[in-house]
């Protein structure tokens, strides 16, 4: 399924977009969001990288 950004907890800050080696994420406004899941690897970049714990990985 890919990642899921809780969007209460992101703080905008693009680490996501700079880790993710599948360019997953894009910003919404000052929020980052999947914009595209089905490309994910599955590797946890953002999920260990993201420092306000946003991000998190659904099977």
């Amino acid at each position: 399924m890919g990642p899921k950004v809780d969007s209460q907890k992101c703080e905008g800050c693009e680490t996501c977009i700079d880790v993710c080696p599948a360019d997953v994420f894009e910003m919404d406004g000052d929020k980052a969001k999947p914009a595209r899941p089905e490309d994910c690897l599955d590797c946890g970049a953002c999920v260990e990288e993201c420092p306000a714990e946003a991000i998190t990985h659904e099977d």
